[in-house]
């Protein structure tokens, strides 16, 4: 392996795992869900405002901090909803099952393209969906009510989450056809402080921590936010999407165990299946998205003689096949 890719890989990896204290962070701000929310971007602010200023430290987009565009909007948006859903679900229900769920969304954005673009996955990955649901449909059946306020609400809230995340990754992929990783965050941050705040007030919830304690839980959450989606950012522009989906699911790992270790939660074994059948669907399913399609050899195509990102079709027969087959060998 390159080094140059395995030191995005170990990036995306340590990204993943800052990422994971995120729902053991909601729960120890002692503020109300929206409101963890609003402080996680607060204490972001400074942090992404001397990043983007500073081109160079710590590996700034170079941009500077410009204006904002309407996909930067419509990504603020989703990120609202996707935070103000996902800490309502993690007081709701288990740390396991509001993590996991929620990491339903690279199926969500597959079936997006499948709709709008007509890019038609393949019977593999539909079986993948179907397996992906069941399991989710066992982690909620399966909680013992002892795991949150609310544990099939929490659930539902966590699942939902998937659709919210799936919206601000696909708003953030036509972002960055104008602006780099780095000043998206911060706009998407600093749009959504407004937005949370007004969401925490309507809401009546506890918008000041009552302890130092609880201050620390909100700055930590703030670093976690620059550093884990930072980190995220910064790896896909490196890494095949495929790899970095498969990647990321680390963070549900993670987090069920500092659940585990630090709430003293436990899964009963419906969950246990449940979650294992949701990981594996998930898996499963970007490796199907993944897998090159194969031709078929029907010999050679007749036209123009441009066979567009596969090369010219009047190449001979055998070159060609060996061409194919090193452009859909997986890099190592």
């Amino acid at each position: 392996m390159p080094a140059s890719r395995l030191s995005a890989l170990l990036v995306l990896i340590a990204a993943a795992c800052v990422l994971a204290f995120a729902p053991i962070l909601v729960r120890l701000t002692e503020t109300g869900p929206a409101a963890a929310g609003f402080w996680r971007f607060a204490f972001a602010m400074p942090l992404l405002l001397a990043l983007t200023a500073r081109p160079k430290f710590l590996g700034g987009g170079g941009e500077g901090i410009g204006r904002p565009s309407k996909w930067m909007g419509l990504a603020t948006l989703f990120f609202v909803l996707d935070l103000s859903f996902w800490h309502y679900g993690i007081v709701m229900t288990s740390v396991a099952n509001a993590t996991v769920l929620c990491n339903l969304t690279p199926v969500v954005v597959t079936l997006f393209g499948w709709i709008v673009f007509r890019d038609r996955p393949r019977r593999l990955f539909v079986a993948a969906i179907g397996l992906a649901m069941g399991g989710a449909f066992a982690m909620s059946a399966g909680a013992d009510g002892q795991q949150g306020t609310n544990p099939p609400l929490g659930d539902l809230f966590s699942l939902s989450v998937a659709l919210w995340y799936a919206g601000y990754f696909l708003a953030v992929k036509a972002a960055r056809a104008t602006a780099g990783a780095m000043r998206i965050l911060l706009w998407s941050t600093g749009l959504g402080l407004p937005l949370l705040l007004g969401v925490s007030l309507a809401l009546g919830e506890e918008l000041l921590p009552a302890s130092a304690s609880g201050w620390a839980a909100c700055a930590a959450m703030g670093l976690m936010h620059v550093v884990g989606q930072g980190g995220v950012a910064w790896s896909l522009g490196r890494l095949p999407a495929s790899l970095t989906a498969v990647t990321i699911l680390i963070q549900p790992v993670v987090a069920s165990g500092l659940g585990w270790l630090i709430f003293k939660e436990t899964m009963t074994p419906i969950q246990m299946i449940g979650g294992a059948v949701v990981l594996a669907a998930i898996v499963l399913a970007q490796w199907s998205s993944g897998r090159p399609r194969v031709r078929p050899s029907v010999g050679p195509r007749t036209g123009s003689g441009s066979g567009g990102p596969e090369g010219p079709t009047t190449a001979a027969p055998p070159k060609k096949k060996g061409a194919e087959a090193e452009a859909a060998a997986p890099v190592s």
